[in-house]
């Protein structure tokens, strides 16, 4: 009747679990980088629309600024910060924007000459959400 596993049996299983954990953590840590930039880029998106509709409701214009320094956006509507979000801290990701405020007028249409890209990149990943001047956002994978 055999009790306890020999010190030979217990390396050779510790050294398979180690070599399996080897191959799976990489591929898990690519993975929750793809869900944690899906996830900003969708705030972005969102604090898109959220700006467009402050603009509209309010009848005055809003603004969406991103800080790029700090990895935040932030939406204001006249003088009133409406949404805040810390997406560097939050998601790991860092945020770059053609322009670093995207302003709707009253009537819902963007302020301004140009679309708006606002690229959320986790190292050598990243996504684009472009505003057009109608106020329509698109995320691009």
């Amino acid at each position: 009747m055999r009790r306890a596993f020999s010190l030979v049996e217990l390396v050779v299983v510790c050294t398979f679990v180690a070599l399996a954990a080897g191959v799976a953590l990489p591929r898990g840590k690519y993975l929750l980088d793809g869900l944690r930039l899906r996830q900003a880029a969708h705030e972005v998106s969102g604090a898109v629309a959220l700006t467009r509709v402050a603009a509209i409701r309010r009848g005055h214009v809003a603004r969406l600024i991103v800080d790029r320094p700090a990895g935040t956006i932030r939406v204001e509507s006249g003088g009133d910060t409406l949404l805040i979000r810390a997406l560097r801290a939050m998601h790991y990701v860092q945020l770059h924007a053609t322009r670093d405020t995207v302003t709707f007028g009253a009537n819902g249409l963007g302020v301004g000459i140009a679309n708006s890209t606002i690229v959320v990149r986790i190292g050598a990943r990243a996504e684009t959400v472009v505003v057009s001047r109608m106020g329509r956002a698109r995320v691009s994978y």
